[in-house]
């Protein structure tokens, strides 16, 4: 069943020290504001699970034992009463989670092997999974999963379980209860951008998590070689962050601050206050052995205020009320003269990449003729880059990708698309860090992740990384875009069927039903600001539950880098 999807600005707050949110996670929950004074993981939800009864056979005491991993305080301490001393301090809950569907679950017949050991054969259906560091997979296999248990009769005549698999299993609906996403937030490898890696923790002490995990951990194998992180090798961080009036306190050892470079500093502190601001925390004070770090939030690029682009018949800019189009200056005459069918322009509306309708592609920066950039037949619509390059790539060709300037430097991407048969669009992040395509792969569309690996020194991107699977389509992919940090929008349709997907990278995903004859999409800011553009040159806005026309006549709707 479709419903309705929202993703609200989780760091809402944290823009009053970052004066612009260019590069910060735009994605959650849409949840009730907390009492002033409050901190999210005060009022977070929490499961108190139920210890073992007496009495209860093997198959009771195991599954009690999956109900308590709904309950990860103190360690899970509730679900390793189900365990026999033995077995109760070696048990790694952490080790990761299996998201199943409940109604699949399958027992083997319960019963004792003997009077005093048994074994519990369990069939789950996972639909995802969580490693142990935060990275959420989605399982596309339909084959069920056999988990066995090992129970033997304790001293006191109580069954406990001596062995299982490390990690917990929780259904869809408790693990979304449980577990929610955040953002570790690393810079791209110019040190310009910040680039959120999304994970999921369980929301109790979510932001001593979140940073040890940023301090103490690596990035996401996709994003290894996109992204760079100012923490230094050696840094250690405490177990806890305190909060004394709404201000995180983040102890960092085994640096001497009076070594590092400022900069370093602020990079450190900005990458804590905007990978802590996911968990709704406002303020972060960095320590050095309980000494207060002299650093500085640093704020990313600022951008203009998102807006809609369209090309009319009356001309080429920003969407403004009752159809009005305010024209770009030094861009609206030269584009629309080219009669383009695709469009994407820079963030900071001075060039666009244009496929035409004879389906080459071409840049137009202002006080500039057109360059050409890729006559290949069948080419997807083109994507920019923050760094000036258009990535093209064929339709039937997914792996042959380039990526060049105006200037005609870069070229041919290694690594792109790897074992997809087609390929229907694709966009690069704004922080030129990361790209999303919808491929079809063994006959399936899919929704595909990769980081952009550049030179270091030029920043010429020169190969993409192995591609992360983050979703499927109901249907044929038409078109998609970034609707904000950390989630890509995708049309798709099923003959007459279209609906709107919004999948988090490294997430779950929501859909809605999209109007009859949704053909393209550009994502502002958030879910709810995007916009669609149907075959007959309608504009849509989601409204409600409802998708309203407000505008017609458009030509291209237009995305923004």
């Amino acid at each position: 069943m479709k419903r309705r999807f929202g993703i609200a600005a989780v760091v809402a707050a944290l823009a009053v020290a970052l004066t612009a949110c260019t590069g910060l996670p735009m994605s959650g929950p849409v949840v009730q504001g907390l009492p002033a004074g409050q901190n999210a993981g005060d009022a977070a939800f929490a499961f108190l699970p139920d210890g073992p009864q007496r009495g209860a056979t093997p198959q009771q005491i195991v599954d009690g034992f999956l109900k308590a991993g709904s309950g990860p305080q103190g360690g899970w301490e509730t679900a390793r009463l189900f365990l026999a001393s033995s077995f109760r301090d070696t048990w790694k809950p952490t080790a990761g989670v299996t998201v199943d569907d409940l109604s699949a679950r399958s027992y083997s017949p319960d019963g004792a092997d003997n009077d005093k050991r048994a074994s519990i054969d369990l069939q789950v259906s996972p639909v995802a999974s969580v490693d142990a560091n935060g990275g959420y997979t989605v399982v596309s296999s339909t084959k069920p999963t056999p988990l066995s248990f090992s129970l033997a009769r304790q001293s006191d005549g109580e069954w406990r379980i001596t062995k299982a698999r490390d990690g917990i299993v929780l259904d869809q609906t408790t693990f979304a209860s449980v577990f929610h996403p955040y953002s570790l937030m690393y810079y791209d490898t110019s040190w310009t951008y910040l680039v959120p890696d999304v994970r999921w923790f369980p929301a109790t002490n979510a932001a001593s998590r979140i940073v040890q995990a940023l301090v103490k951990q690596k990035p996401s194998a996709w994003l290894m070689d996109s992204v760079r992180s100012a923490f230094p090798e050696n840094v250690g961080v405490s177990a806890s962050v305190p909060q004394t009036a709404g201000v995180a306190q983040v102890d960092v050892t085994g640096i001497d601050t009076q070594q590092i470079q400022q900069t370093t500093l602020n990079r450190m502190l900005t990458q804590l206050t905007a990978s802590l601001a996911t968990a709704g925390i406002t303020s972060v004070k960095m320590l050095s052995g309980s000494t207060p770090v002299d650093a500085t939030v640093l704020a990313p690029p600022s951008a203009p205020p998102p807006q809609t682009v369209l090309l009319t018949d009356k001309g080429f800019g920003l969407y403004q009320s009752e159809g009005q189009i305010d024209p770009l200056p030094g861009l609206d005459g030269a584009v629309a003269q080219q009669h383009p069918n695709a469009i994407e322009l820079s963030a900071d509306r001075q060039t666009a990449a244009l496929r035409l309708d004879d389906g080459t592609v071409g840049m137009l920066s202002t006080g500039r003729p057109m360059a050409a950039i890729d006559a290949r037949p069948g080419l997807v619509g083109p994507t920019l880059d923050p760094r000036g390059f258009v990535w093209t790539v064929p339709a039937a060709a997914p792996t042959a990708v380039r990526a060049v300037n105006d200037a005609g430097k870069g070229g041919a991407i290694a690594g792109a698309w790897s074992g997809a048969s087609r390929i229907e669009a694709m966009r690069v992040s704004h922080d030129g860090a990361r790209i999303a395509a919808i491929v079809v792969v063994g006959g399936r569309p899919l929704l595909e992740v990769a980081g952009i690996i550049r030179d270091p020194d030029t920043l010429v991107p020169q190969r993409l990384s192995d591609p992360v699977v983050i979703g499927t389509l109901p249907g044929d992919g038409l078109n998609l875009d970034w609707l904000d940090d950390t989630t890509v929008g995708a049309l798709a349709h099923d003959g007459d069927s279209i609906t709107l997907v919004a999948q988090q990278v490294g997430g779950t995903a929501q859909s809605i039903d999209a109007p009859p004859g949704a053909v393209s999409l550009a994502g502002l800011t958030t879910v709810e600001t995007v916009r669609l553009r149907g075959a007959d040159g309608a504009l849509y806005l989601q409204r409600g539950s409802t998708w309203s026309p407000v505008g017609s006549g458009v030509r291209v709707l237009a995305t923004v880098q």
